[in-house]
């Protein structure tokens, strides 16, 4: 009589589960269509949602499916690997309009020569970029910390590329006698870190309620490039004589 019980319950609780999972798969076959670029793109923000949340060793395909509404499968459909969304991530940060815009920066600079433009314009967009990303630094600093395949790929591919582009420039600047002479990369490196000294203070101890996070993001882009442009003067500098001697005495790579 009990084993016939047992027998009857076990029946039951396997009934269930499976009635669980057709549910489950029906809500998830009914759920809103999307086009592929469109699913593609969902599984992306919520892969970066969770990833900001968790780390990437803490968050599983699995989870970030259950997050979507859609079925595991479909994340391997859209990236084959891990790898592919990751490189996808990457691909989105890279085209805010906030990066595009400093990139943009740095092409004007070459043609004008104007420095307070672009140093302004790079530390304005670096801020405003975080200012409107919850998840970039918090996933940047997961993926150091948790030695992740994508910080590697982030500094490599855009971080240590944007110092390199900034250190040519202060380069060229040294060599026509505009700035004093300097390492220029650790002149970049000084500059990117007020900028980036603010961000995780604004983003992680605003509690602290400095005045400095009440100033407004262009205000402090003028004022960081003021600071180090003030620092980098050459004031024995001769726009004539300058122009007359470019390309003597140049900086060797």
């Amino acid at each position: 009589m009990k084993g016939s019980l047992a027998g009857s319950a076990r029946a039951k609780t396997a009934s269930e589960m499976r009635l669980k999972k057709r549910q489950e798969a029906l809500e998830i076959k009914t759920a809103t269509r999307m086009t592929a670029q469109d699913r593609r793109r969902q599984i992306i923000d919520v892969a970066l949602k969770l990833f900001s949340e968790k780390g990437f060793r803490g968050t599983t395909t699995k989870e970030i499916a259950l997050a979507a509404g859609i079925n595991e499968a479909i994340i391997f459909r859209h990236f084959a690997t891990k790898s592919d969304l990751y490189a996808a991530i990457i691909d989105q940060k890279a085209s805010s309009s906030y990066i595009q815009a400093m990139h943009n920066a740095f092409k004007e600079a070459e043609e004008t020569g104007d420095d307070q433009k672009l140093f302004q314009s790079v530390a304005f967009n670096i801020l405003e970029f975080h200012e409107n990303d919850d998840t970039a630094m918090r996933m940047l600093l997961y993926s150091a910390l948790e030695r992740h395949e994508l910080a590697e790929a982030i500094f490599r591919n855009h971080i240590s590329k944007t110092h390199g582009q900034l250190a040519d420039y202060v380069k060229t600047r040294i060599n026509e006698g505009v700035f004093r002479r300097v390492d220029p990369i650790i002149a970049v490196r000084g500059f990117m870190g007020m900028v980036i000294s603010h961000v995780l203070q604004k983003k992680f101890f605003q509690y602290e309620g400095h005045e400095i996070l009440k100033i407004s993001n262009r205000r402090l882009a003028e004022s960081l490039t003021d600071i180090f442009l003030a620092s980098m003067t050459n004031r024995n500098y001769q726009p004539q004589r300058a122009h007359r001697s470019r390309g003597a005495n140049k900086i060797s790579d």
